[in-house]
């Protein structure tokens, strides 16, 4: 039974750690002429209303694009990720958020493309409204890791794979990794970027560990809190693996993640790391 809605949770700060290395991620592969593909795994509404009812309930986005959308002195690797943001807010009243392929259908190229999956009966159906009749985004009412299996490897041989699943069901974290190493397997030379929220420090570990072991080479591992951990599994932060990234992107985030932590940080808690799990 699906029952996660993103919607909940839009622009909060795990949202903004994913958004930014998303969009640094994407930014790379622009340095080259040939097209890219893109394929979003668990793609969600595509955009969110931060006020409706569904986000004021918790109203999580203070922690996060609320604390950085004025914010002054901001580093280039901000820089982009917020014009994004601002772009769907053009009053510079910050109303709506966007999702993960529309951070990325900003950046397409003509001659580049993107598939999105999405399971949720809801959610895929605002999905198709938000591109509806765009000729570059094919949006699939499939689950994500399915659709690893049907559309890797892509034509274009030069891309990225993103994967975000909500981690609500009890063997996410197996299905997961059984996708990425079949989609490793089709697609060794394309970038994936995995997502995963910082509850459990137990079952994360135990995660990363079998991903090491795992044979897939160039893994990097990236990790923000904006809490210390407690015993109430409430989510402090999250983490993203990247494998294949793009050259210098560990010393960036080296550079950026001290700022964004002092930005987002709840009276010092938590904290950052970015690290090799694999290396070449």
């Amino acid at each position: 039974m699906l029952s996660y809605r993103h919607g909940f949770h839009a622009g909060h700060h795990a949202d903004v750690f994913k958004h930014i290395i998303l969009t640094r991620l994407v930014l790379s592969l622009l340095n080259k002429e040939k097209p890219f593909f893109y394929l979003d795994t668990h793609s969600g509404a595509g955009r969110y209303n931060l006020q409706s009812a569904m986000a004021r309930k918790n109203r999580e986005y203070e922690s996060g694009i609320i604390r950085l959308f004025g914010a002054e002195g901001v580093s280039d690797e901000v820089k982009a990720y917020l014009q994004i943001v601002r772009a769907e807010n053009p009053s510079n009243d910050l109303q709506f958020y966007p999702g993960s392929p529309r951070f990325v259908r900003h950046f397409l190229r003509p001659k580049d493309r993107m598939v999105l999956c999405e399971l949720h009966p809801n959610e895929v159906e605002n999905l198709a409204a938000e591109f509806a009749g765009d000729r570059q985004v094919k949006v699939e009412h499939l689950d994500g890791y399915a659709g690893i299996k049907a559309l890797l490897p892509p034509a274009e041989r030069r891309g990225l794979v993103h994967i975000d699943p909500a981690f609500e069901l009890q063997d996410e974290r197996h299905r997961l990794l059984d996708a990425l190493k079949e989609g490793y397997r089709r697609w060794p030379t394309g970038i994936f970027a995995i997502w995963y929220p910082l509850q459990d420090r137990f079952v994360t570990d135990d995660f990363l560990r079998r991903l090491k072991r795992s044979g897939i080479q160039k893994i990097l591992l990236a990790e923000f809190s904006i809490l210390n951990p407690d015993e109430t599994l409430r989510l402090i932060g999250s983490g993203m693996v990247i494998i294949n990234p793009p050259w210098q992107l560990d010393e960036q985030l080296r550079g950026l993640l001290p700022w964004l932590w002092k930005q987002l940080a709840v009276e010092g808690q938590g904290g950052y790391k970015v690290e090799w799990l694999v290396g070449e």
